[in-house]
């Protein structure tokens, strides 16, 4: 394209014409480097292979690797429990009894209790790059650094994996509370629902969940 024309309309013409292109190329530019640079929200956790997701990226960092490990394992195991707990409920009730529906409904507010530990564990995991876990396992005392720095190192440490296998602790019991919960089950005679709720597995779940939705 030539700006200088035969006539003033065709030089006006042609330099409307390069100054649009120079417009479009700079909006795009702009908006390509905006987008690059603005923060991607993330996802929110709500699944239990979103947990999973998140806890996979911590699973070959050596000092991590037992808890991680754990950690994932609680989750199948939970996935597990659920699903022998409602093939057996079915079998004993009908899916419409009130029984039933208690039954179900502690079954899922426990899950939902494990997986907030999980979420607990995630979000420690996150605070540190998968780097600073070898430092805080270091308690070698480096030379140039005071007793007193290594000591607060050596603290920090001790303190998260102790928070951390709070939460693994925590889950644990979980998963033996659903294990004894199936024993009662396949030991309960009656299918009334105020027997099912005198039921101590149940007391001790209920009791949980109340005390955990009491802290949040």
């Amino acid at each position: 394209m030539e700006i200088g024309g035969e006539s003033a309309l065709e030089t006006a013409s042609g330099v409307t014409l390069l100054f649009i292109s120079l417009l479009v190329v700079l909006y795009g530019s702009y908006t390509l480097l905006f987008k690059a640079s603005a923060p991607t929200s993330a996802r929110p956790l709500t699944s239990p292979d979103d947990y999973a997701g998140q806890l996979q990226q911590y699973k070959n960092v050596k000092v991590l690797k037992n808890d991680v490990l754990l950690a994932l394992d609680q989750l199948e195991r939970m996935e597990k429990k659920k699903s022998t707990l409602t093939r057996v409920l079915s079998t004993r009730f009908d899916p419409q009894e009130l029984s039933y529906k208690k039954f179900s409904s502690v079954i899922t507010e426990v899950e939902k209790l494990l997986l907030l530990n999980v979420r607990g564990i995630v979000n420690k995991l996150s605070l540190f790059d998968t780097t600073d876990f070898s430092l805080l396992a270091n308690t070698n005392k480096p030379p140039q650094f005071s007793e007193k720095l290594v000591q607060k190192k050596t603290a920090l440490y001790n303190d998260f994996f102790t928070s951390l296998k709070g939460y693994l602790g925590a889950n644990e019991e979980i998963l033996l509370k659903l294990d004894q919960l199936l024993l009662e089950i396949s030991e309960l005679d009656s299918t009334n629902y105020k027997e099912v709720e005198e039921m101590p597995c149940m007391q001790e779940l209920s009791a949980l969940i109340r005390q955990t939705k009491l802290y949040q």
